[in-house]
């Protein structure tokens, strides 16, 4: 159908509706009334003549209707798929959760006795058992883990390998946004049993990667061109990010300061990431049981008061002191990163050998500081 509408001049404009996202004829008539109706009120044209119809001016009407529709247009479109996208990593977030849990309680806590500490705003999904710690079966799980992990990964999705920041950072660059489909069933399958095993990891690279990947599959299956399928892969990134860590508003300033290295941030991406964000922040904390749904991941107790601005100066200090061991820390994981590619071993089996060096660190570390069970935890968070 082809809609006639009847410009202020009194001629005809038809238009075509065109896209997945166009209004219907209902939509389409409300907002011409609006443009007809409000507009002559607002700019004071109430009572005056008509102008004269000129092929000017009429295609200067056309051209109003045309950005009119265009933003409407816009707007709905952005809004109803990050609003998918947020659906579908929310969902990938409680799964990602579910599975590492799972992990966790079937290998570290049932056969090596450990029982990792919770944050303050998390709450495990299975009851507490008393059993009695055995170091090094802790070692045992985690070579089993890197080896399970490490065959999943090199086997079906390579590009899959790593923290996973990296690889989303550059499927945005250099892929158009490009990511297999198999991609973020495998990264969280892997990552689950990772972290589920004790591997010194977190949860930021491999939520990231799963919800970029589901981003871009969306995008793919929905014939978008490359600059929304790379809005999207974004957009998943933030909302992943945001639901994980229940920060929807850090997800979405995530997703558009994580592609630059400079001081320097991806504005199209910043509200698609902001409505994928909260959209999977909600959906994530509907699974959570209700004591602890939607409070923040380190509890509500936070509460802490400024007196005086020099307590900012400590801060300062201390941000130039992070700032110093994290650059040494970045050179250290991607020097040990490259020098493991370099082994002379399959690469199904590195993530193992990996895994076996920092479990028998962590051990060392137990006996070496009086059997202190928290170091585990703090050595397991990477």
């Amino acid at each position: 159908m082809v809609p006639m509408w009847t410009n202020s001049s009194g001629g005809a404009i038809s238009r075509r509706m065109k896209g997945t996202f166009a209004p219907n004829r209902l939509t389409q008539l409300a907002w011409r009334s609006l443009y007809l109706l409000v507009l002559p009120l607002a700019t004071g044209q109430v009572g005056r003549r008509r102008p004269v119809a000129t092929p000017s001016r009429l295609a200067m009407e056309r051209l109003k209707l045309i950005l009119i529709d265009f933003e409407f247009q816009s707007l709905t479109k952005w809004f109803a798929l990050s609003a998918i996208v947020g659906v579908v990593a929310g969902l990938g977030a409680i799964l990602f959760r579910y599975l590492g849990q799972s992990v966790e309680f079937l290998s570290l806590v049932h056969f090596a006795g450990f029982i990792p500490a919770e944050a303050a705003g998390e709450k495990s999904l299975f009851p507490e058992v008393s059993r009695e710690l055995v170091p090094w079966a802790i070692v045992v799980v985690m070579v089993c883990g890197g080896l399970v992990s490490g065959w999943l990964v090199y086997t079906f999705a390579p590009e899959a390998e790593g923290h996973g920041t990296d690889a989303a950072i550059d499927a945005y660059h250099n892929k158009q946004g490009k990511v297999r489909g198999r991609i973020p069933i495998i990264k969280t399958l892997a990552s689950a049993i990772t972290l589920g095993t004790g591997g010194s990891a977190g949860r930021e690279g491999p939520i990231a990667q799963i919800g970029a990947g589901f981003g871009s599959l969306l995008a793919t299956w929905l014939h978008l061109p490359a600059r929304d399928r790379r809005i999207m892969l974004a957009a998943g990134m933030g909302a992943g990010v945001g639901a994980i860590f229940r920060a929807p508003l850090a997800g979405a300033l995530f997703a558009g300061e994580i592609m630059y290295r400079d001081a320097d941030i991806e504005s199209d991406v910043v509200v698609p990431s902001a409505v994928a964000s909260t959209v999977a922040y909600s959906v994530y904390c509907m699974a959570l049981p209700k004591e602890i749904r939607f409070t923040p991941l380190f509890g509500r107790n936070l509460d802490y008061h400024v007196v005086t601005p020099l307590e900012l100066i400590p801060y300062g200090l201390l941000a130039l002191i992070v700032t110093v061991v994290g650059v040494l820390y970045i050179k250290t994981f991607y020097g040990l990163h490259d020098a493991f590619k370099k082994l002379p071993l399959p690469a199904t089996l590195r993530p193992a050998v990996g895994a076996g060096l920092a479990g028998v660190i962590g051990v060392a570390a137990y006996y070496l500081f009086g059997e202190n069970t928290h170091l585990f935890d703090v050595l397991g968070t990477g």
